[in-house]
């Protein structure tokens, strides 16, 4: 009998139920099965206030609700949804993932549900989903279909790597008004490459060039202009863009994207320093992505030292800004009572979930180790008066089951792009040091 094409059935591991509680409706029509060894995995991770344990807990929620007539059968996940059931490891015909790679592992008990169903039903296409890439390729080794968690991920990664769009070409009698007026009307300058808060280069020839900001909402082009920040000043064009777009309060969300060194969070810190007046508190935060896949229990100490290491970059970057200024002076002397009245934090991110941000200054550091709805979730608690910074490098990742296409800073950059409160930078200069612009161009 040929498999039928128009309905499919998706075996989901934990990586997925644990990147989204609700991926078990994001397959259309085709029915979705969950091996039971995944339950098991899902009681283990359902305790404690990190996001994979937020969305252990949904699924299971969301799994007692539909189980009222039992999952061991194939019950309804809606109108237009397909079908839900548990399923078992029962090797049916031979091909056993636990006698090819290993008893006892979750990983291989998991294999064989799908291989189970696979067996079960010969008639349809039986496909393993699975954040992990190494349980893809063991999929595949037995023969079973097997493809990643494609909901929310960013197809079109290209774009991330241009640059700003440099205009040719420009009157230079437009170059000089806006020189002298700092603002000109867009009237077509930007053909189609307009975008809200979006930053360009004008250019006419050698002779002259300018950098600018469309501004959307008055429909004008509004010169940008290399700014100190807490006597921190751009270096490059893209700085000086992050800068306007971090000093400007109708944009209340910013994304500072680029490699190592060429001065995200340095920008960010300094430019929420400029405008500390604006703000009841500037908070500096990061996710803690343990090395070796332990957890910061492990560690000595309070939990202000068990964190501390995790945040150290963070306090460079303070540090940095105070050398700028002798110990007596004014501003090195409000970098100390800001850190002490608690104005200026610097800390996890997880110690701050569940808080409702208002007249904050929120700035989140290697925000690519954020799934997107951990983005999500930091996006609706801001309140009033509130603005959010995000930086990283989506091709530096650290967690395992995401990557440049599905992080939550990618997701963010793609979803909100264009929007007036929104704006995108990519730092592509490196500012730190020869050697290290040395490092990120040929090593």
């Amino acid at each position: 009998m040929a498999k039928s094409l128009a309905k499919k059935i998706f075996v989901l591991d934990t990586s997925v139920l644990l990147f989204d509680h609700g991926a078990i409706k994001n397959f259309k029509n085709h029915d979705v099965a969950i091996p039971i060894t995944v339950l098991e995995e899902l009681d283990n991770f359902k305790v404690g206030n990190d996001t994979k344990n937020f969305q252990a807990r949904e699924i299971i929620r969301l799994l007692d609700k539909l189980s009222q007539t039992g999952l061991n059968d194939w019950v309804s996940l809606g109108r237009g949804k397909g079908k839900l059931k548990i399923v078992m490891a029962n090797v049916l015909n031979g091909r056993d993932a636990e006698a090819i790679y290993g008893v006892g592992k979750n990983d291989h008990k998991i294999l064989n549900s799908a291989v189970t169903l696979a067996d079960a039903h010969p008639d349809m296409i039986v496909t393993l989903v699975t954040k992990d890439i190494n349980l893809r390729l063991k999929a595949k080794g037995i023969g079973l279909l097997a493809e990643d968690y494609e909901t929310g991920k960013v197809k079109d990664i290209e774009k991330f790597s241009e640059g700003f769009p440099v205009i040719e070409g420009v009157d230079p009698k437009k170059i000089n008004e806006l020189y002298k007026k700092g603002v000109i009307p867009a009237d077509g300058l930007l053909g189609n490459q307009e975008l809200a808060n979006g930053y360009y280069i004008f250019k006419n020839g050698e002779s002259a060039s300018v950098l600018s900001r469309f501004n959307k909402k008055l429909n004008l082009i509004e010169r940008v202009d290399k700014e100190y920040i807490y006597n921190i000043k751009p270096r490059n064009a893209e700085q000086a863009f992050a800068v306007n777009a971090l000093l400007n309060p109708d944009i209340k969300l910013v994304c500072l994207q680029g490699v190592a060194g060429t001065g995200k969070t340095l920008l960010a810190l300094a430019s929420a320093l400029e405008q500390r007046h604006l703000y009841n508190q500037i908070i500096l935060a990061r996710p803690i992505i343990p090395l070796s896949n332990r957890d910061i229990g492990f560690l000595p100490g309070t939990a202000e030292d068990k964190i501390s290491p995790y945040m150290q970059p963070l306090w460079d970057n303070l540090k940095f800004i105070k050398n700028q200024f002798r110990p007596g002076e004014k501003k090195h002397k409000v970098l100390d009572e800001m850190e002490e009245s608690g104005e200026l934090s610097i800390t996890a991110l997880a110690f701050i979930r569940g808080r409702s941000l208002s007249n904050v200054m929120f700035i989140i550091d290697e925000a690519q180790n954020l799934s997107p709805h951990e983005v999500k979730t930091i996006i609706t608690r801001a309140g009033e008066g509130t603005k959010i910074v995000f930086t990283g490098d989506i091709k530096q990742i650290d967690t395992p089951y995401m990557d440049e296409e599905s992080n939550g800073l990618t997701y963010v950059i793609d979803r909100l792009k264009g929007h007036e409160l929104f704006a995108h930078i990519k730092l592509e200069k490196g500012e730190r040091s020869e050697l290290a612009n040395l490092a990120n161009e040929l090593l």
